[in-house]
Parts: structure tokens; C-alpha cells; sequence
């Protein structure tokens, strides 16, 4: 499947916009203290919970951090917003995170900072055309990543994160399915390459990630030669090929705190720089070229939505009438199958890596 061009022009003139926005006044330090002062208190007065994303700005993720909240990888906040007892999910990500916790917890209410956060990949995987396209491969199990709607979900058999792509894609594939992914082509094609799936693939990236070129990380790393490669598995594969660790944003954490250099070269969002630096105090960290030959740094390795979460707009998120998320219940019951799907294998999957322990 090929996105038309001018779907694709579209998401990229949607994205242009965003970055030439002219910057909002960033708050002073008075101002910033005075900001989360007044989340604190209004997260204790509306029985709320922040449940962040690694790739928001580290003033957000700091406040979730202190508030009892979640920063994590979207596998862990779908996870965490449906255990926790607070009756408002406050999901400071993109779109698609906000939708999942709506599914997963249709009793809760779920705001946002904005609902203008969103995601290239779920942009670029409309749901009427990826129905035609499931209808013409009915022998097929589809397969979605969790950066998609809530309609495209519930067209879905599997959702999947990138923590658990491989383990569902190799499980599948051993019981003879064959697979219909979408939409990422990047890591449909290294989940391809690592398991031998017989795998079908929407045509679909995302825009930071797609960004970071493999010469320039070479470049880099004649500069650099004792740091390591940590790279996301949304990366075009000639990056993937340079990289010493393929992960999920907690994975490339993890690897980061295990490995034993101490310098890294790190291949996606430079939001997850919080969370590593946290970890991996005594360690450096680079940020892997988005320039080189044919380079265009529409993200330049920050996503333009996940910076739409700032403290001015979690400071309002309980006085606006346009950021809660509200999804057909019918569209809801139906993703609800792939999505309990995938909580279901991921904790059967912990559970037999704690045994085999």
C-alpha cells in the first residue's frame, strides 16, 4: 500500500505549520513554579493522574514524576492509566495515547493539554482506506501499532507497541498467520527481518524518526568511536544497520544503563534525553544527525505535537471545553479486543521471562 503524494504532502504542510508557529512566551522561573503550583493543586482537587510520555519536555515530565503520575513508553501508560485509581487520566503525549487510555478505561474521563497533538503515522493511516486495504487481503491477520486511531484499533486483530512487536510477530508467525501490518513501513520491515514473518505492509513513517540518516551517524561516529548506537526500531534500516541496541524507548533506557560505555549515540526522540540522563547520570548521550544527503529536518529529532504539551496548557486542561477525548462506544468495544490482546500476551510474556529468570 503507498500513501498517495498528496496525503503526504498534506501531513508534511500540517507539520510545517506547527514548527512555524510563531514560539509561545516560554514562562519565567516564577512563572513555571507558579504553573505547577497550580497543577499540583488542581490534580489533588479533581482526583487526577498525569500519565506522560518520554518524549514530552522534561518540565512535564518532572511534574508527572512528582505528582504520583507515569512517564513511560506507551505500552506502560495504556497499562498504568487503566490500574490507577484516579478517575481523570491527564495523558500529556499525542492523540493516539489519549484514545487508548479512553478504550482501556471508558469510565474514566481523559483530557489532554490539546487534542491538536497528534502523530504522523495515525495521520497517515486513514481508516477508510485501510479498511479497503484489509478488505482486499481477508486471509490475513492485521496487525496495527498503537500509533493509530481508535477506528483503525478496532478494524484491528492485534495491537502492538514497539516493546512487544517482535514477540507478537514471531508468536503469530509460528502459528502460520500471515500478517497485515500497518503503518509503520520502518519497523514492519525490521519486525520482517528479525522473525521471518510473512508480512504486508501499509506505506507509512514517522517524521522524526525517518529523519536520522546513516551517514551522518558514521560521520559522527569516526568522531566518536567508543560511543555506542541506541537507535528506535522506527528508523530507516540503514540506520538500524549502524546501530549497537534496537529498541523500544524503555529498551533503549534499559540498554543505556546496562552497556558499559558511556557515551551513546541515540536514534530518536530527544525528549527520552530526561529519562536517560535521569538513569545514566554518569553517562553521555548525542543526539543522531537528522542532516546528511537528502535531508530535510522537518523534526529535527523532537516531534512537533509532543511539544504542544507545555505547562501553560496542562495549567488549563480542566478549564477547556475541546481537550476531552470521546470515542463511539461501538468503535471502542471493538478496539478494545486487540488492545486487551496485547496487554493479555505482554503480561503472559513478563511472566515467562520472570521464570525463566
Amino acid at each position: 500500500m503507498t500513501i498517495a503524494s498528496d496525503k503526504l504532502q498534506t501531513i508534511r504542510e500540517q507539520v510545517q505549520r506547527h514548527l512555524d508557529q510563531a514560539e509561545r512566551a516560554k514562562p519565567n522561573p516564577d512563572q513555571e513554579r507558579e504553573l505547577r503550583e497550580q497543577i499540583k493543586a488542581m490534580i489533588r482537587r479533581e482526583n487526577a493522574v498525569i500519565v506522560a510520555h518520554y518524549y514530552t519536555s522534561p518540565a512535564i515530565q518532572a511534574l508527572a514524576e512528582e505528582t504520583g503520575g507515569c512517564v513511560s513508553d506507551s505500552l506502560e501508560m495504556a497499562r498504568f492509566g487503566r490500574d490507577h485509581p484516579a478517575t481523570t487520566l491527564i495523558v500529556a503525549g499525542v492523540k493516539f495515547m489519549g484514545e487508548t487510555a479512553k478504550i482501556l478505561t471508558p469510565a474514566k474521563r481523559v483530557l489532554m493539554p490539546t487534542l491538536e497533538a497528534t502523530c504522523s503515522l495515525d495521520l497517515g493511516c486513514p481508516i477508510d482506506e485501510f479498511s479497503k486495504f484489509c478488505d482486499q487481503h481477508p486471509e490475513r491477520t492485521v496487525v496495527v501499532y498503537a500509533n493509530t486511531s481508535a477506528a483503525v484499533k478496532a478494524r484491528a486483530d492485534w495491537v502492538v507497541t514497539s516493546s512487544i512487536a517482535l514477540d507478537v510477530a514471531e508468536y503469530l508467525a509460528d502459528k502460520g498467520e500471515k500478517i497485515l501490518w500497518a503503518p509503520d513501513q520502518y519497523l514492519g520491515d525490521y519486525v520482517r527481518r528479525m522473525t521471518g514473518a510473512d508480512i504486508l505492509m501499509w506505506d507509512g513513517a514517522c517524521i522524526v524518526h525517518e529523519e536520522f540518516k546513516a551517514r551522518g551517524i558514521a560521520d559522527l561516529k569516526h568522531v566518536y568511536p567508543d560511543a555506542a548506537v541506541l537507535a528506535h526500531p522506527e528508523s530507516p534500516a540503514a540506520v538500524l544497520e549502524l546501530a549497537d541496541h534496537v529498541g523500544s524507548t524503555t529498551q533503549i533506557i534499559r540498554a543505556a544503563k546496562e552497556m558499559p560505555n558511556s557515551r551513546f549515540i541515540v536514534a530518536t526522540d530527544q525528549g527520552i534525553f530526561y529519562k536517560l540522563q535521569q538513569q545514566a547520570p554518569d553517562k553521555e548521550f548525542i543526539i543522531a544527525p537528522t542532516a546528511g544527503n537528502g535531508a530535510t529536518c522537518r523534526s529535527c529529532a523532537n516531534c512537533p505535537w509532543m511539544a504542544m504539551n507545555d505547562l501553560e496548557r496542562l495549567s488549563l486542561v480542566f478549564t477547556r471545553a475541546d481537550n476531552e477525548i470521546v470515542i463511539d462506544p461501538v468503535i471502542g468495544e471493538r478496539a478494545m479486543l486487540p488492545l486487551r490482546r496485547m496487554l493479555d500476551f505482554a503480561q503472559e510474556l513478563q511472566i515467562s521471562v520472570k521464570g525463566n529468570a
